[in-house]
């Protein structure tokens, strides 16, 4: 190993690489703004669930603060340049780095991942032309507008349509991407609709130069990180990514360090910053890159957290959408959060602090970024209820705040 990094830099080298060294803009907010976050962040998760604000637009408020959310849509799904694929679960990436996910797409071809969708492909590959050549003639489509979906009967497609198998066959393969309208309904369309001919023109790389390729950028967007985040990030073969990452060391391209607390080594960007302090004060998407891997926030924060969506109702510790909050760089408290957009209010149903906190602190920068997140929902209030630790703290400054 290098050198030994204390806990307290590790944390500051990965919130920097993170985009959380620098102050939030303080003029409007525009398409570069989100495009240099996305550079920094590499990939975005995408999912569904709306309870604050489908979370894709969470990590830009995060570090930009309030901003118009339609342009992520415009980026992605009307000027093409971003584009989805199966990486990090699904997720938004730049156009450009489709080569290097070409790997994914053939091993699904061969029949070496997604089997189950490989082996209904393989029973009739009729209806899969078919669909293709739908989608070629109408696309952008949904499942639901194909002539012949195929609904829910028989033994065919399982639980799902036969033209939903289909088209997410497809895309797995390559031969589609997917297109979303502003409700996020999801459209599916031919990859060379979306993804510019130069760039499908490059020549595929190999599997070890894709690995080589996503592990430097996985290490960009960490920082500092073990080997099991690394390869996690953009879900790469465990075992011929671990050992590509030995041989980016002996090349010089990754350094190897210890850091403080951890039992296994980290391995560090070369380009990657060392902030004398990092000054954040924000709310985090429990899908945003910082807490998506709960051993890491476990390790590098010392902050126990998981989601408990599918949790039962009485054996949830915290709540049903809990967001941690970043003061500095530490992760100093969860908010239970909820936006009803009929009554246009962001319900904080819970507000928990660590227990080494200073609640007042806490209390008083929650309560201004809480604002700015109603303010980006667009709602006109926040309304604290009377669970967890904090809330009562939390309740007299967001009154104090009118």
């Amino acid at each position: 190993m290098s050198h030994s990094i204390s806990i307290h830099q590790a944390r500051r080298i990965a919130l920097a690489a993170q985009g959380f060294s620098a102050p939030r803009p303080k003029g409007r907010v525009d398409r570069r703004h989100l495009r240099k976050t996305m550079g920094r962040l590499q990939l975005l998760q995408l999912d569904s669930v709306p309870v604050v604000v489908r979370t894709q637009y969470m990590p830009f408020f995060s570090r930009l603060g309030a901003y118009r959310a339609d342009m992520l849509d415009e980026i992605a799904y009307d000027a093409d340049e971003w584009f989805e694929a199966w990486s990090h679960e699904a997720s938004l990436l730049p156009v450009e780095m489709e080569p290097w996910l070409r790997w994914s797409k053939q091993g699904a071809r061969e029949g070496n991942t997604w089997r189950h969708l490989y082996s209904l492909a393989q029973k009739d590959p009729g209806y899969i032309e078919a669909v293709l050549g739908e989608v070629k003639a109408r696309g952008p489509i949904a499942a639901r507008d194909l002539e012949d979906p195929r609904r829910r009967s028989g033994n065919w497609w399982g639980s799902r349509s036969g033209g939903a198998v289909a088209l997410d066959w497809l895309y797995r393969i390559g031969a589609l991407g997917v297109r979303r309208t502003r409700n996020f309904v999801k459209q599916f369309d031919l990859l060379e609709r979306i993804v510019p001919a130069e760039i499908r023109a490059r020549e595929t790389p190999t599997l070890e130069s894709s690995l080589d390729e996503l592990l430097m950028r996985s290490a960009s967007a960490h920082g500092i990180a073990s080997a099991d985040c690394l390869v996690d990030y953009f879900r790469l073969p465990v075992r011929p990514a671990k050992a590509r990452l030995e041989l980016l060391v002996e090349d010089g391209r990754l350094e190897k360090a210890g850091v403080e607390g951890w039992k296994k080594p980290a391995y560090r960007h070369p380009e990657a910053k060392l902030p004398r302090e990092i000054k954040a004060v924000t709310l985090l998407s429990p899908f945003d890159p910082v807490v998506w891997n709960r051993k890491r926030i476990k390790a590098l924060f010392g902050f126990d957290y998981r989601i408990e969506i599918y949790t039962p109702v009485k054996k949830r510790k915290y709540g049903y959408y809990v967001l941690p909050f970043l003061m500095g760089e530490r992760l100093v408290g969860r908010f239970d959060l909820k936006t009803d957009r009929e009554a246009r209010v962001l319900r904080v149903l819970a507000a928990h602090a660590e227990f080494d906190v200073d609640f007042g602190e806490v209390a008083t920068a929650a309560a201004r970024e809480l604002v700015t997140l109603a303010s980006f929902l667009g709602v006109d209030r926040v309304q604290v209820g009377r669970r967890g630790n904090l809330a009562k703290a939390l309740r007299t400054e967001s009154l104090a705040l009118g």
